[in-house]
């Protein structure tokens, strides 16, 4: 019976393709609206998933509102601190 081993080099290209994910974190400053407003105009949500995920911020802390790969999230987050909302950028299985 052979062992399967994997090299370090697959797991490193494995990591890349990890997707990532763009958070958006509730703060005491923004009104709703306003949160909603920004995920329509920068991400270009209907105006129904723009209140879904402003309501995931507002009512649970936080929201996933991108994936993809880890230098398109971290320009949303800069985005995202530019509209003066909390964002972060994290592994998508983290």
């Amino acid at each position: 019976m052979s062992q399967t081993t994997v090299s370090p080099r697959l797991e490193e290209i494995a990591a890349v393709d990890t997707p990532w994910v763009t958070i958006v974190w509730n703060d005491p400053v923004n009104l709703q609206q306003y949160v909603s407003w920004v995920f329509r105009s920068y991400f270009g949500y209907p105006p129904a998933e723009a209140e879904r995920l402003m309501l995931l911020v507002h009512n649970e802390g936080k929201a996933v509102v991108a994936t993809g790969g880890r230098e398109l999230m971290e320009r949303h987050v800069d985005a995202m601190h530019d509209f003066g909302l909390w964002a972060t950028v994290a592994r998508a299985d983290s």
